[in-house]
């Protein structure tokens, strides 16, 4: 990195710029619907005003290109290792909602000189001025790469479904979210979505349920946001590979997740102001 660089990232990082609001969308487990849930929202965030990037964090999945029914030319590995800028390596899908596809770029960020990652974190900060918010789609599960996510976020929407196993799973998640060495509760807001129910009593008796589970064993604070119904359409829009948000605005499942996102951005709902995607990264990779 030149001097001309070093000097333009000096004054880029004095100027004051807005923040984005970064939520990180997880599941204890695969398959309850966690990507949809991103895609959805992210469409309706933008519907309601606000301009959307989806990280695709989902290594080695890529659900969201897949239900997004498009292939972008490029991934973070490439800004990281080739040099690509952040608009190039943003991809816009239907509702002119755009997606970065993750690759495998962040786990190998550590890696790099100070200089170099200073570089980059600040590439990564130019989101801040595309998006007001940035969704994380993170893998499913408790691997060390979603935890560091989950810690880096001010905001995590935990989606769970009726299932037993879904139920564990997502205790089992918070339990090691809690337990995580850099996990600080007055940072973090923790929200979960009811998903696949057959009616909304059945979304807050589950909700009721993991919630007594985790005050008891845990004492971390968790609200419910709503749920999202069992709905045919969802399922026909995910085999065409369109947001159901899209191709069905009247579906059940379509205004569950409007309506949700309404919450979200109630002003009331953002606990934390936004932290921008510098500081998210830079969570990530352990630095302060």
């Amino acid at each position: 990195m030149d001097q001309a660089e070093s000097l333009r990232l000096k004054k880029a990082q004095e100027a004051p710029r807005s923040l984005a609001r970064v939520i990180t969308v997880t599941s204890g487990k695969g398959g309850v619907g966690k990507s949809n849930t991103a895609i959805n929202l992210a469409i309706h965030f933008k519907k309601m005003g606000k301009r959307v990037i989806i990280l695709d964090a989902d290594f080695g999945l890529a659900n969201i290109e897949i239900m997004f029914g498009a292939v972008p030319k490029h991934n973070l590995c490439d800004l990281i290792y080739q040099g690509k800028s952040i608009r190039d390596i943003i991809t816009w899908g239907p509702g002119e909602v755009g997606f970065i596809s993750g690759g495998s770029g962040i786990a190998g960020m550590s890696n790099l000189s100070v200089d170099y990652l200073n570089y980059i974190i600040q590439n990564l900060a130019e989101l801040d001025t595309i998006a007001d918010i940035i969704i994380v789609d993170t893998g499913a599960g408790i691997s060390d790469a979603v935890l560091e996510f989950l810690v880096a976020s001010g905001e995590v929407l935990l989606i769970t479904t009726p299932e037993p196993t879904s139920i564990t799973d997502s205790y089992s998640l918070l339990k090691a979210l809690g337990r995580h060495p850099r996990y600080v509760q007055s940072n973090t807001s923790i929200k979960m979505i009811a998903n696949r129910v057959e009616k909304e009593e059945e979304g807050q008796i589950l909700y009721k349920k993991l919630y007594a589970v985790v005050q008891r064993f845990l004492k971390l604070p968790m609200s419910y946001l709503g749920s999202i119904p069992q709905d045919q359409k969802l399922s026909r829009a995910v085999m065409q590979q369109v947001p159901v948000s899209i191709q069905d605005p009247g579906a059940r499942s379509s205004l569950a997740y409007e309506r949700i996102a309404a919450r979200l951005l109630d002003k009331e709902a953002q606990i934390a102001p936004p932290r921008g995607m510098a500081a998210f990264f830079s969570h990530i990779i352990g630095r302060k």
